[in-house]
């Protein structure tokens, strides 16, 4: 991943990312307020060997001190030094309970010992530092004596005597609700990226391209009203829905050109990922640019695209399969337009059988010698094998993947499966494509883009669509 991926997740996933970072520092919060106050109460105390007469006792002397500063800092949390601390303080507790309360070190290159003892009350704490400060000048005394008739050649004096702590040293809210938001921001992140890299579903263009090797020839931005107004190239011409359909006739031109497909199924994945609504406003667009378009409604299942054209549907396809009315009887011309309506008509028991007889080989057949091209709304891949059994009949496929319906797999699995009955793919539509948040892309064309004209009459904007279109 690269940044802009990053950056991707974090808009995509920020809500993920605030929750933990308000739990962590929530968190932070509770322990600092839960934690008991510790007060350090500090002393320093110097150690000093006999000074010699001349230069050489003196260095002798001196480093002889440094040598034994390092072991002294150790013996400060011994029984020696702290049992008589217990015994005089009147201390409930133990030496070795007493030495994790306390702490010694020496500075660099110094003959000095920092001694800090930790406690919940302030005033015990100073005590304890000031009665280890003496005790532990005694010990060194004892220690350090040859014999009980010769002086010790080390000195400890306390040069900082303790005094009492105002403040707490632990907890500390500041940092502690720092290192909250900062764990929180990591964990959230980690969280987000997990988030994302679970999860399959198809989001955008993107995850499309990442999914499978096939062309995506058109991708459909997505439009809250687009169940209330479908045919939007009819409904909003100057949108940049409408402007979509349009790019995608003219790359659908531009497919197989050497082998160039007249009869075309458009189906998808799973129900609700628009194939009805793209085959349909697709169908018009191309009439528009004065191509003669024959749409036919193949969800002999669930049919949709005459209820979305409004047109009657009591005969149509299956009547004609059967032998019970004509081709020419059954079309129905969609406006003014070159576009004429093949409705499902009775829905069959059999649809796959119907839909892969050799009479619905003959009638495509049939039907691209008469128009220059045959939309098919095929129903869904996965759930039912009626579009696949298309795909044998017809020149070409298209895929519509619905970004928030269908996932990686599902979409990978209807592309396998057409492949499989050696269906040519012409490539993938992506419909409700995001037009804002983590997913949106950045080349749709704004509202008010189009120029807006006065409306034209009728005869006018046939030509004006027709026109354009070339």
């Amino acid at each position: 991943m690269n940044l802009h991926d990053y950056l991707r997740v974090m808009r995509k996933r920020w809500r993920t990312i605030t929750v933990a970072t308000l739990l962590m520092v929530a968190l932070a919060a509770l322990y600092t307020i839960t934690s008991p106050k510790v007060y350090e109460a500090h002393t320093q105390l110097f150690v000093s060997t006999s000074s010699g007469s001349d230069t050489t006792a003196l260095l002798q002397g001196n480093t002889f001190t440094q040598q034994r500063v390092k072991s002294y800092s150790d013996l400060i949390t011994t029984p020696t030094v702290l049992d008589p601390v217990i015994r005089d303080l009147h201390l409930n507790t133990t030496a070795e309970a007493l030495g994790q309360r306390v702490t010694a070190s020496v500075p660099l290159d110094t003959v000095l010992i920092d001694v800090m003892v930790d406690d919940p009350n302030p005033q015990l704490a100073t005590a304890i530092a000031s009665a280890v400060g003496k005790q532990f000048s005694r010990s060194v005394i004892d220690l350090e004596r040859v014999s009980d008739s010769s002086p010790s050649p080390v000195k400890v004096s306390v040069v900082t005597p303790p005094s009492v702590p105002s403040a707490p040293t632990s907890p500390k809210p500041t940092r502690n609700i720092a290192l909250g938001v900062v764990l929180g921001l990591l964990v959230g992140l980690g969280a987000a990226l997990l988030r994302d890299s679970l999860d399959t579903s198809v989001k955008s263009e993107r995850d499309v391209k990442e999914t499978t090797d096939e062309t995506v020839i058109g991708t459909i931005a997505y439009d809250p009203d687009g169940q209330k107004h479908p045919l939007i190239v009819q409904s909003d011409p100057h949108g940049p829905r409408a402007e979509a359909f349009r790019s995608l006739r003219t790359n659908l031109q531009f497919v197989d050109v050497a082998n160039h497909p007249r009869s075309i199924v458009f189906t998808s994945s799973l129900p609700g990922e628009g194939k009805t609504t793209t085959a349909a406003n697709l169908a018009i667009s191309m009439a528009a640019a004065g191509a003669r378009v024959c749409a036919i409604e193949g969800d002999l299942r669930r049919p949709r695209l005459l209820r979305y054209m409004g047109l009657e549907g009591s005969v149509g396809l299956t009547n004609v399969l059967i032998g019970q009315a004509e081709l020419a009887d059954v079309l129905q011309p969609f406006g003014d337009t070159s576009l004429q309506v093949l409705g499902a008509g009775q829905i069959p028991p059999n649809p796959s059988e119907l839909l892969g007889s050799e009479t619905m080989a003959s009638l495509i057949t049939t039907l691209e010698k008469m128009f220059d091209y045959v939309i098919i709304d095929a129903p869904p891949v996965l759930p039912v094998t009626d579009a696949t059994v298309l795909s044998t009949l017809t020149g070409g496929t298209v895929v519509v993947a619905g970004c928030g319906v269908v996932n990686k797999e599902q979409l990978t699995r209807s592309i396998e499966a057409l492949r499989s009955v050696k269906g040519d793919v012409m490539g993938i539509v992506v419909n409700r494509n995001p037009t804002h948040g983590a997913h949106a892309e950045s080349y749709y064309y704004r509202e008010g883009y189009a120029p807006q004209a006065a409306e034209p009459s009728r005869k006018g904007r046939s030509r004006e669509r027709q026109s354009a279109a070339l």
